[in-house]
């Protein structure tokens, strides 16, 4: 029961990060495939209608942690509570970058909404991928089993570290261009009726971001195997796990050529696959841990802060049927814009 809450956790954040991560990707890409005031309206029409509903993931994924591993949320919420701060406030400003544009007609505040949509997605996806990557590292837990992070040290990856450092930095340049590629991927399927220009460049952005994506996910593997030695350890007893890499290089891969024979749609789903996979990978490295810690015999594993079993099957038999809505409504959402965006063509 403990692992299949664990998976869950995982799938609830693989889902945002899949689907909120066009929206970020578009906002992130926003400056460099629109260049008129109509062109970056576009840009945000492509997510207007689905970037509050893919949030619901983040909701869902944090509610979810809370309630199989109660003992883990917290400690979470006061160790990174500086960047937990400043996530709150980039989705604010991002929602409202998004949504306030639209309000007034005047350049000079759509220049303000649309510098906060790209300030606050680029933002996002680099504390979010910082946080992937002190989770991946391990944090410093003192002899109580507390933490708190502070946002740097010195940059070096030691038992007394911050939330920035070397290697967190790197997965955060990862994250981005891997999610910017994303979102200009989708920006190529959808925007190309309203937009084509913008679905243009953002077919020459996508190009150009497919060898660096590749190049940073080789160099994060790489790296992590040297900070972090119970990801090498877990790869060693479960050999299954190296799996979830070489299945995203090989979607990654898929994507850039897919995207090369100009079939935008299928090389997006490629690139979510590749992303769902390698957020796998980092979430099967932490397995059986909850918490990993610099000191290794301070990390806590999934099991010690798990609910009682009682809990998680009560849990389980109302989480099942409200999520299953939540899926449904998500895909129904989809199917109905892309048929939409069908009519509109013919």
């Amino acid at each position: 029961m403990v692992d299949l809450w664990f998976c869950l956790v995982c799938a609830m954040f693989a889902a945002y990060v899949v689907l909120d991560g066009y929206d970020l990707g578009a906002g992130i890409v926003s400056p460099f495939v629109a260049r008129t005031d109509a062109e970056r309206k576009a840009v945000v029409h492509t997510i207007l209608p689905f970037w509050d509903g893919n949030e619901v993931f983040l909701v869902a994924g944090g509610a979810t942690l809370y309630l199989a591993f109660p003992r883990l949320f917290p400690a979470f919420v006061s160790g990174f509570y500086l960047p937990v701060m400043m996530v709150l406030w980039l989705l604010a400003l991002r929602g409202l970058g998004i949504e306030m544009r639209h309000k007034l007609d005047h350049p000079l505040w759509n220049e303000l909404w649309d510098g906060a949509f790209f300030l606050s997605s680029a933002l996002l996806v680099v504390f979010f991928g910082a946080a992937l990557g002190n989770i991946v590292r391990g944090v410093s837990v003192d002899e109580h089993g507390d933490f708190f992070a502070p946002l740097w040290t010195d940059f070096r990856v030691g038992d007394d570290v911050g939330i920035l450092d070397w290697y967190t930095l790197l997965v955060a340049a990862a994250a981005v261009v891997l999610v910017a590629r994303h979102g200009a991927l989708r920006l190529v399927v959808h925007a190309r009726e309203e937009a084509p220009d913008v679905a243009a460049r953002a077919r020459t952005v996508a190009a150009r971001l497919a060898i660096p994506s590749g190049i940073l996910g080789v160099l994060v593997s790489i790296a992590t195997f040297e900070v972090q030695p119970a990801v090498l350890s877990g790869v060693r007893a479960r050999p299954w796990m190296a799996g979830f890499a070489v299945l995203a290089a090989v979607a990654l891969g898929g994507s850039w050529a897919l995207a090369r024979r100009d079939r935008p749609e299928r090389a997006f789903q490629a690139s979510s696959a590749a992303i769902a996979l390698l957020f796998g990978a980092a979430c099967a490295g932490v397995h059986p841990y909850g918490m990993l810690a610099r000191v290794g015999s301070r990390s806590v594993l999934a099991a010690d802060a798990a609910a009682d079993p009682y809990a998680l099957g009560v849990g389980l038999a109302w989480w099942v049927p409200g999520m299953a809505a939540v899926v449904a409504y998500t895909a129904f959402a989809h199917r109905a814009a892309a048929a939409r965006e069908r009519r509109e063509r013919v």
